[in-house]
């Protein structure tokens, strides 16, 4: 993040500024000043005067705990700051990155204590503000301008007190611009399949800071081969965090069923990786030692190399917001009688009076509070489909309002109370069809194309079974693999989603009914009960994969960022 700034009098102050600021007249009301001398006791008429500001950034942790990033320096008898001090923050797509800002006046007898020691309960406090990541980098200007207010609670009144205003500036590092493009080959790898050789694939993942590998780039599956050499993949910094960030890299034996069998793995680096390159050596894929046992990881004799490694600058996927582009979500529910009566507490679709979401909602909430800081209208298309209207035959694509005349609906809260409301309105039937709802996002996908609109879009399917019209889903995917769309399915429920696996098209792309193969893989599927599990969020493993879809979209297409 490049910049914040922060108007303590109303005006602008800037954490890693490096534009220029109009303060405010030194004869403007300022609330934190007022509220500042009335604590040390001064009453009445009195001159303004000036303060000792520092800014501290934080970021909050999914309990809601405030962590802390980093400070400014104090600027000295200021009203409205202009900070150089700039903080340097890993932007991830798929998770929602809460920042809270404090100011504080920093007491004089303090000023030549390094600002790490300062302790803040001993300074004034002169307001907070807090935002996501996402909402500043979606500003085509990349900033953004919030209240200052006293900290909930404090002043005893349910309505903020707004002292003053803090503005965010953010930046895009140069190196986050580099795509690295990888030719990844192993050698002697195992054999899994009793009568033929093993189909290997490549997931590569990135390492969190709470250590979760989050997959973000997957191969091609190549068929009986015990020394592969894959498609050539694409990583830019922003995907990997950076050049030295861990990644982890895992072969796979690909499984119709979806449980594919690991041959081994691999940690490093792109640094490491562009080292092994450059030696032309390769590094031994290992086994991990079973959980709870106390023995090293197994080496193999299996090896990986990396037969190229190049980078190039290119327009990143923050470059496209930035240029007006935006992220349009839409969702379509499951309504088949297979989720069981939305009446009993065994059903998927229960809604429990003690408000704890069920796995639909779940879905919903997570991925729809991500996309939302991407769509500007926040005005959301939402179908339905294996239900009965009421007095009505089966409908595989229904809007979830109840409206025959238009499909959306507002915000994510307007998700859940049209998923809530259709439960009440609708019988459960079957069976089970992605095609008609497909063809309808597909269908506004194409309105953007021909409306020369900057818009892509994103449909998540939430599903609890096996589709039964496989064959036209696909038609409708290969179809809209032309479109600017791509579809999340989150599957629910205990059922065998093997053939989720094949749309997922993990091992070669979707061919069509007449013989014509999809353009680009738009299909990311995950079970829910997986995601639960292995507890890494659904919005990750879904939306991981997300920017590097969009980029092949508009890069095929060689469409551009509008400065």
């Amino acid at each position: 993040m490049g910049n914040c700034c922060s108007d303590v009098a109303g005006g602008q102050s800037a954490v890693g500024g490096t534009a220029s600021f109009q303060a405010n007249s030194s004869n403007a009301p300022n609330d934190a000043v007022d509220a500042f001398l009335n604590s040390r006791g001064y009453k009445g008429l009195y001159s303004q005067i000036e303060s000792d500001p520092m800014a501290v950034i934080y970021t909050k942790q999914k309990d809601g705990l405030l962590q802390e990033f980093g400070r400014t320096e104090v600027l000295l008898n200021s009203l409205s700051p202009k900070w150089i001090k700039k903080f340097t923050i890993t932007y991830q797509f798929e998770i929602v990155q809460h920042l809270v800002f404090h100011v504080y006046d920093v007491d004089t007898q303090f000023h030549n204590i390094d600002v790490k020691m300062l302790r803040l309960e001993e300074q004034q406090f002169l307001g907070e503000a807090n935002c996501t990541l996402s909402e500043i980098i979606t500003r085509s200007n990349k900033s953004l301008t919030l209240d200052l207010v006293n900290k909930p609670g404090s002043s005893g009144s349910a309505i903020p007190k707004k002292l003053g205003q803090i503005t965010l500036f953010a930046e895009e590092s140069f190196a986050s611009k580099t795509t690295t493009e990888l030719v990844l080959r192993c050698s002697d790898l195992e054999s899994k399949d009793l009568f033929s050789k093993s189909d290997p694939f490549l997931i590569i993942s990135k390492v969190t800071e709470s250590g979760v590998a989050v997959p973000i780039c997957k191969t091609e599956v190549l068929k009986n081969d015990h020394s592969p050499r894959w498609k050539p993949v694409f990583l830019s910094i922003q995907q990997a965090g950076s050049k030295d960030s861990p990644l982890i890299i895992e072969c796979f034996n690909f499984n119709g069923n979806g449980k594919h069998d690991l041959l081994g793995k691999v940690q490093k680096s792109l640094a490491e990786l562009e080292n092994l390159h450059s030696a032309g050596t390769g590094s031994n894929l290992f086994m991990p030692a079973a959980f709870g046992q106390s023995h090293p990881n197994k080496v193999l004799k299996s090896q990986l190399f990396v037969d190229k490694f190049s980078e190039k600058i290119q327009h990143t996927f923050l470059d496209y917001l930035a240029g007006g582009y935006e992220l349009n979500f839409m969702v379509a529910i499951d309504f088949t009688a297979s989720n069981g009566n939305p009446r009993l507490p065994d059903s998927l679709h229960y809604i429990d009076p003690s408000g704890r979401p069920n796995a639909y909602q779940k879905a919903i909430l997570e991925v729809g509070e991500v996309l939302q800081f991407y769509d500007s209208d926040k005005r959301f298309p939402a179908w339905g489909f294996g239900a009965r209207p009421i007095d009505g035959p089966v409908s595989h694509c229904f809007n979830l309002n109840g409206s025959s005349n238009y499909c959306e609906v507002e915000g994510i809260q307007g998700i859940l109370a049209a998923y809530i409301s259709a439960l009440y309105n609708v019988s459960l039937a079957g069976p089970t069809l992605f095609g008609p709802v497909v063809t309808a996002a597909a269908h506004i996908a194409s309105q953007g194309v021909t409306s020369d609109r900057r818009k892509y879009f994103v449909l998540l399917i939430i599903t609890d079974g096996v589709i039964t019209d496989l064959q036209e889903t696909i038609d409708a995917f290969v179809k809209a693999s032309d479109l600017p769309l791509s579809v999340l399915i989150v599957g629910v429920g205990g059922a065998d989603f093997k053939e989720m696996e094949i749309l997922d098209a993990d091992k070669e792309r979707l061919e069509s009914s007449t013989g014509r193969v999809a353009s680009r893989d738009i299909v990311q599927f995950v079970p829910f009960r997986d995601v639960q599990s292995r507890e890494i969020s659904v919005v990750q493993s879904l939306l991981a994969e997300l920017p590097s879809q969009f980029l092949t979209y508009v890069r095929s297409r060689n469409l551009y960022p509008i400065s």
